[in-house]
This record gives structure tokens, C-alpha cells and sequence, in this order.
């Protein structure tokens, strides 16, 4: 894990937040009162411009966001289950919420944390008497990561339709009063502003090969031109002309100079295991992540492991795979036993052999995507965080990978008419399988499901921007069901683990904003929320 230091900008904000709580004020916007002591005296020096950058990066490691605050939304997709009894994250999946859920209540104010500090950066750093390679990095990665923000907040919460889009705060009108801000009249609006940020973002970032070891974590150029590619594609829900732009976009990253690939030495099994961990955390497929390590970062691998690591560690138990997700893959596809556990496979936990069977699991299943650090018998302490309530390891988990660049690609050009297969069959031939001739918008689809299952990917979004979630949601999920369930050898029924869910696409599109955002800011709740 590469630590980006938090001091004196951080102490500032926690000092402005407190006073901002108290007040009557949009507590998701105004983070630091004028007339602050701390906030008048700290933009002087380079120390105060980097870690005032640092600060950007502090909301990526909460639990609540990328650790599994967004992921319960992904949640409500097909490919998993919640795996263990939970009232309130069954809500979440069942789209049979009110607003105040906790688990997800503090995600769009977090966001919005993240913009305000951007916007510190974008109104105060120009004018600082520092290095101007130094400003122009730092304000580089202020306009991305408020882009990156209102890109999760934009198709999260807002829409083209009845709701409309999300408040635009930038340092032009960050001052604003309480009720200040109103809603554009579309997501689009919003999808046009993160183009916009991550275009500035794109001229004014280095390369992840420019960096040092030490400011590895940071944005970088290639992370501006992914998310502007996965914007458009977004976008391109409401109007198709932007596939053109997808396919732009995704070109720039590819021949951004700074070696994009994936990881592919023709044995597939390997490749693909080896990619879900450490050892390719800085590679050249990764290009966005949650920087991780035994100390702090996504705790979406604890998440995910057994309920109780089998007495071993303090696994979490959530996030089980389906049935219909296992089905998913081809016969041959080495992307099957990297990303799942079915009982009787076999796996190494804290030095032992092991294989597969869970008194727990919901579905009879797990993600064995995130495994590979819990593999070596000193691994605890070494790849694996002590504390079990804070189950992080050292592997980065990934938002953006390159091997999703290639499917974008290919999703555009097969919805403008034209030949994705040379894209698409990149990612399948990693994965040891035959090329697709003629690959359809079914094909894309599959692939983008089994590729990316159990990432951030968000297949719930993809259900939902192609207009399938209709009609998936509304049929139950099955799991396998063990007559044994501590035998990995016992027989199985398949049987229903989560009864049909009544989706209805004319509201549940887009998720209910919290409700202490609502009242705090004055804007408009979602409708049928």
C-alpha cells in the first residue's frame, strides 16, 4: 500500500466539518466556513497544496464507499445474493427502501466531501507561489477526482427523466446558502460536467509510468481517459451519438504511451489468477483501484470471505455468487475457478490445502476473486490486515481495469453496427477461449458479466442501461443447497436462495438519495422513493 499522507489540510476539514454539522447550512457542500482561522492561513506553502491533494483520497479507503457502501447497490444484480441474514442490505436488494438505510446513507455526502475539497484546490492553488509542474499536477488531480465523484454520483442517482440530474457544486458557486442548489433538469447536464473535469484532468496529469513508486495512488492521465470513456458510454444510454466518443476515448487510452495491455502470457489459468492480486497491482491493467494494504483500504476482500474464515479469520460473509452467475461462464473459460468457489474445489488458506464447503454461504458458493493474499501461512500481518474488522489486504481492489476499456469499445461499436470483434476477442483469448466472428450485443453482455463479476464494474448499472432489469429482477435466484454442508463431496439440490423482485424500471432506475441529504441541501427526492 502506498500511503498518502493526511495531516494539517485533514486536522482543517475536520475542524470546518464540525463546525459545518452544526450549523443550518448544505452540510454536503460547505465543508469550511470563511473566515476559519485554519482554512486563511493554510494555502501558503507546497506541503500545504500536497496535502491538501492528499486529502482527495481519503473517502476512496472508507468502508462506506469502495469498500462496500457502493457495492450493496451492485448487490442487487443477478450474480449474487447478500449471503447472510441482514434486514437492512435485503432491503437494499429487494428495492424496498425509505432513505435512511445506513449502510448506504452516507455515500452521496461523501461524495460530496471529495468535491468540496477538489473545489478548494481548483479556487485556491492556482494563485500559490509553489512549482508550477507541482500546481499543475495537483490541480490535475483535483479536477479528477471531482469528476470521478460525480461520475458515481451521477448514474447512481440521477436520470434523464423525472428526476433529473445532481446539484453541480464547482468552485464558481461552492458559497452558496443553504438550499442554494437545485437539480439540472438532466443527468446529462452532469455527464457533460465530468467530461468536462476529466478533460482538464487528461491535459494536466502524468502518466502512472511518469510517478514514482511513492506517488503511485495518485490520478493519473490514463485514469481521466478511462472515465471519460465509461462517461460517454453511460451517456450514450440517452443519446447513441456518443458511442463515437467511446470509441475515441478508449483508443486515447490505449495509445496513451504508458503501455497499456492486458496481462497475458498465453497461460490463461495463470494470467487470470494472477491478475486478482498484489502482484499486478501497478501493472498495466490496472488503472483505477482502491490503494490497499495490511493497514487500511478496501475491505471488500473480508467482505466476501466465509462468515468466520472457517475459525481462521474474521470473514464477513457477504456477496455470495448465484447459480445463474455460475452458468455464466463457458466450458474451457479459466476466468470460471479464479472468480468462483463451488464445493469440493480445492484452495490454500493460511498455508493449508483446503477444499471447498461453507456452513454459511447462502447460495452454496464465493468469490474467490479476492483469495490469493490469504494463501501463505504468514500471510496474516503480511498480506492481510490483523484486525478482522477492518479485513483489508494488500491486493488494490480494482474500479477500472484495461480489459474493460476493450469492452466498452466493442459495446459501441456493436451498437452503432459495426465489427467488435477484434476488441472483444482480446479479452476472451486471455481468458483461453475460441474468437467470437460476428459477436452480438448477447455476447458483449455475457462477457461483461463474467469478466468483471464480483468488481465494481457494476453489473447492476449494466442491467439497467440496457433495459434488462426488468426482466432479470423479476425472476428468482437459485443457489446450490448441500444436504451436508461441512462435506465438500455432498450431494446438492438447486433451489431457490432469493425470491422474485418486483422491479419496477419506471422509479427503481436509479436509488433513493439519503434522506438527511434531502433536508440538509433542499433538493428533491427521487420519485417513488
Amino acid at each position: 500500500m502506498r500511503k498518502i499522507q493526511l495531516t494539517k489540510y485533514s486536522l482543517m476539514l475536520g475542524l470546518s466539518l464540525t463546525l459545518a454539522m452544526g450549523s443550518c447550512s448544505s452540510d454536503f457542500t460547505e465543508l469550511d466556513p470563511k473566515g476559519n482561522t485554519s482554512y486563511e492561513n493554510f494555502w501558503k506553502t507546497e506541503q500545504d497544496a500536497v496535502e491538501a491533494s492528499n486529502a482527495l483520497y481519503e473517502m476512496m479507503m472508507k468502508d462506506e464507499m469502495f469498500g462496500r457502501g457502493f457495492f450493496w447497490y451492485i448487490n442487487a444484480s443477478d450474480d449474487m445474493v447478500t449471503g447472510r441474514l441482514n434486514a437492512t442490505a435485503d432491503n437494499i436488494k429487494n428495492f424496498n427502501m425509505n432513505g435512511d438505510e445506513g449502510y448506504v446513507n452516507g455515500i452521496y455526502q461523501d461524495c460530496f466531501k471529495v468535491i468540496r475539497r477538489a473545489n478548494d484546490i481548483i479556487a485556491n492553488v492556482p494563485a500559490m507561489n509553489i512549482s508550477e509542474t507541482l500546481k499543475k499536477r495537483i490541480i490535475g488531480e483535483a479536477y479528477f477526482m471531482r469528476g470521478f465523484n460525480y461520475f458515481w454520483l451521477a448514474h447512481t442517482y440521477g436520470d434523464n427523466g423525472q428526476n433529473g440530474g445532481i446539484p453541480i457544486v464547482t468552485e464558481a458557486n461552492m458559497e452558496l446558502p443553504a438550499g442554494g442548489y437545485t437539480r439540472p433538469e438532466s443527468v446529462v447536464e452532469n455527464y457533460a460536467q465530468v467530461v468536462a473535469d476529466l478533460t482538464k484532468a487528461s491535459e494536466m496529469l502524468p502518466l502512472i509510468t511518469e510517478y514514482t513508486t511513492q506517488d503511485y495512488g495518485r490520478a493519473h492521465k490514463d485514469a481521466a481517459l478511462a472515465y471519460i470513456t465509461k462517461t460517454y458510454l453511460y451517456w450514450a444510454e440517452y443519446d447513441q451519438s456518443k458511442y463515437e466518443q467511446v470509441i475515441a476515448y478508449a483508443d486515447k487510452v490505449t495509445n496513451s504511451g504508458s503501455g497499456r495491455k492486458l496481462i497475458n502470457t498465453g497461460n490463461p489459468a495463470k494470467d487470470y489468477r494472477e491478475l486478482h492480486s498484489h502482484l499486478n497491482n501497478w501493472t498495466s491493467e490496472y488503472i483505477w483501484s482502491v490503494n490497499s494494504g495490511v493497514e487500511g483500504g478496501s475491505i471488500l476482500p473480508g467482505c466476501m470471505l466465509e462468515n468466520k474464515g472457517w475459525g481462521e479469520y474474521n470473514g464477513w460473509g457477504y456477496y455470495t455468487p448465484t447459480e445463474s452467475l455460475y452458468n455464466a461462464f463457458e466450458q474451457g473459460d479459466a476466468r470460471k475457478s479464479v472468480t468462483l468457489l463451488s464445493f469440493g474445489d480445492t484452495f490454500t488458506f493460511f498455508g493449508k490445502e483446503k477444499r471447498y464447503s461453507s456452513e454459511n454461504s447462502l447460495s452454496g458458493f464465493q468469490f474467490n476473486k479476492y483469495m490469493y493474499e490469504y494463501q501463505g501461512a504468514d500471510a496474516l500481518g503480511s498480506q492481510i490486515n490483523t484486525n478482522g474488522n477492518k479485513p483489508t489486504t494488500t491486493y488494490n481492489v480494482p474500479l477500472m481495469r484495461y480489459a474493460e476499456i476493450l469492452l466498452m469499445k466493442a459495446e459501441a461499436q456493436i451498437m452503432l453496427g459495426r465489427n467488435g470483434d477484434v476488441a472483444i476477442n482480446k479479452v476472451r483469448e486471455r481468458a483461453g477461449l475460441q474468437p467470437l466472428s460476428g459477436a452480438t450485443m448477447a455476447d458483449l453482455k455475457r462477457e461483461r458479466r463474467v469478466e468483471f463479476a464480483g468488481e465494481f464494474a457494476n453489473r447492476h448499472y449494466d442491467l439497467v442501461r440496457w433495459g434488462d432489469a426488468k426482466e432479470v429482477y423479476n425472476k428468482a435466484l437459485y443457489g446450490r443447497i448441500y444436504s451436508d454442508r461441512a462435506n465438500p463431496d455432498s450431494n446438492y439440490e438447486v433451489k431457490q436462495v432469493w425470491k422474485a423482485r418486483n422491479f419496477d424500471d419506471t422509479y427503481m432506475h436509479v436509488w433513493p438519495i439519503p434522506n438527511r441529504a434531502v433536508q440538509s441541501s433542499g433538493i428533491k427526492q427521487n420519485v417513488g422513493w
